[in-house]
């Protein structure tokens, strides 16, 4: 299976979509980082059953990096990714460098509050301004009908949502199931930075979540509930949790038992940062 066609700037992409809305084709976007994996494959495929093109950005974007972590050894990998795409049917990668994206003089942050506040944002105070940023100027560039993300980043799904809706970009946002391996553990390019030993502990983030999101679904009381979780999580090997938290499914706001809910997640193993959230069952 032959690879998609690959363009780096900005006036060949547009190129290329304006040949396809001329013969009248819908067209689907996957905004990456790249290091791909089945999680965005998956992504991919549900693009292609809304569309008949697809679009696959891959780009390692600076600004939702602070200076602590870690741009500079998130994993590159092209030609492999490519030959995934492949796989999946991808029609176009989209792989600008920074510049073109960033180019001198730029000067320009989007801020979206909501759903970005608490939460990752709590840890990473920079991290939504860069990623409303980059997805507002992918969507400008490409002006795609759909666009996908998985939820497991899903205070980046709800961010997005209210960007488009606040800044009326006309782009349908769809929310795809956390792909995960054969132990639960949700798939993330970061999982290549952890040993044997630490993927073991890593599979327990999604079992000790689970616990808890059937445990608040009964009824039991949450500060109680979110501290035992964040005890478990220790204990199972995890070296600090920066949260675990109820919020609101649709606003991530605070929840209440009468409403739909996430339990979300964030805890460190070493160097590496893991993230996951899970639906709270209802009646």
């Amino acid at each position: 299976m032959s690879r998609p066609a690959v363009v780096d700037s900005v006036a060949a992409l547009r190129a290329r979509i304006r040949d396809w809305r001329r013969d009248g084709l819908r067209v689907a976007m996957v905004p990456t980082m790249g290091a791909l994996h089945e999680g965005h494959l998956s992504l991919i495929r549900i693009a292609r059953e809304r569309a008949e093109r697809c679009v696959v950005s891959i780009f390692v974007n600076p600004t939702q990096f602070a200076p602590s972590e870690d741009l500079d050894k998130y994993p590159r990998q092209l030609a492999r990714d490519l030959d995934m795409l492949a796989t999946a049917r991808a029609d176009l990668a989209f792989t600008p460098t920074v510049d073109a994206m960033y180019p001198a003089g730029f000067a320009t942050r989007i801020s979206v509050g909501g759903p970005s506040a608490g939460l990752e944002s709590d840890f990473r105070p920079t991290f939504f301004d860069g990623v409303a940023t980059v997805v507002a100027k992918l969507f400008l560039q490409a002006t795609p009908d759909y666009a996908v993300f998985g939820e497991k980043d899903y205070q980046q799904l709800c961010v997005v949502r209210q960007l488009c809706r606040d800044i009326d970009l006309p782009v349908e946002i769809i929310g795809a199931p956390t792909i995960r391996d054969a132990h639960g553990l949700a798939m993330s390019s970061r999982n290549a930075y952890l040993g044997e030993a630490e993927l073991q502990i890593a599979r327990q983030l999604n079992v000790v979540l689970r616990k808890t999101a059937a445990a608040l679904a009964a009824g039991a009381d949450q500060k109680d509930t979110i501290a035992e979780a964040r005890r478990t999580l220790i204990a199972a090997g995890f070296h600090t949790v920066d949260y675990v938290e109820a919020r609101e499914s649709l606003t991530l706001g605070p929840w209440r038992h009468d409403r739909a809910g996430r339990i979300l997640a964030a805890a460190w193993l070493g160097k590496t940062r893991l993230i996951d959230n899970v639906e709270v069952p209802t009646a």
